[in-house]
């Protein structure tokens, strides 16, 4: 582990841009993180250009190692995966016996191309509850991250973005949102696992606003200073 309060954590399919904005986040803020892809070379290559990226931060001494998903998730005491939702069951099915015991973070949207602005839930309800479906009451499911761009994650500083985070288990969700936090945004528990197809929705309604304003738009969640 990076530190004995930090736990370590794995990003299955940490290669795209979402994956590559979450590790940058974590490494900065301490987290040994481990990027895995189905490729070593495309991990290690990941790995590589995140140490460059934090080196001209500022940040030389992150922690941050590459492994084939498989590799990654038993390493890890976290595990995020960030794969398109084609290649989404195909991953769980490979890491399922390595994640038992685990949080894993469902970052899943599931967009079908090339209507992407349209939402589209699968049959299951949602992404997040077709992974802990598959994968069983054995891991702690929980969904989170669908409606922050990779762009912001990939930036430094604040985000202006809100999460919702949902899983079957009140803990779990908390340590999400630990998670949330030391990326630089808030984390909301936003319920159960079931909730997750709230979120997942509205990341294909982000989708048309961005096209429509030529932005990265988020969700910010209001009325909370009348319960402070």
């Amino acid at each position: 582990m990076a530190t004995e309060s930090l736990p370590v954590l794995a990003i299955l399919g940490g290669t795209g841009d979402l994956g590559t904005g979450l590790a940058r986040r974590w490494a900065q803020a301490g987290y040994r993180v481990i990027i895995g892809s189905r490729t070593l070379d495309k991990a290690e290559s990941a790995a590589n250009d995140l140490r460059a990226v934090m080196a001209e931060r500022g940040a030389a001494a992150v922690n941050v190692e590459a492994m084939e998903n498989l590799a990654a998730a038993e390493a890890a005491d976290i595990v995020a995966i960030t794969v398109p939702f084609s290649h989404q069951k195909a991953t769980l099915e490979l890491v399922a016996p390595a994640l038992q015991g685990k949080i894993l973070i469902d970052v899943t949207v599931p967009l079908v191309p090339p209507r992407v602005a349209r939402v589209q839930l699968p049959p299951e309800g949602s992404a997040g509850q077709i992974a802990q479906d598959l994968l069983g009451e054995g891991v702690e499911v929980v969904s989170a991250f669908q409606n922050v761009a990779a762009a912001h994650l990939q930036d430094t500083g604040a985000v202006d973005c809100d999460v919702l985070v949902c899983g079957n288990k009140k803990e779990a969700r908390a340590e999400v949102i630990k998670l949330v936090e030391a990326a630089g945004l808030r984390g909301f528990h936003a319920g159960m696992i079931a909730n997750a197809a709230a979120a997942e929705a509205l990341t294909s309604v982000l989708i048309t606003i961005n096209k429509q304003y030529s932005c990265h738009a988020g969700i910010r969640i209001s009325g909370l200073d009348s319960h402070e």
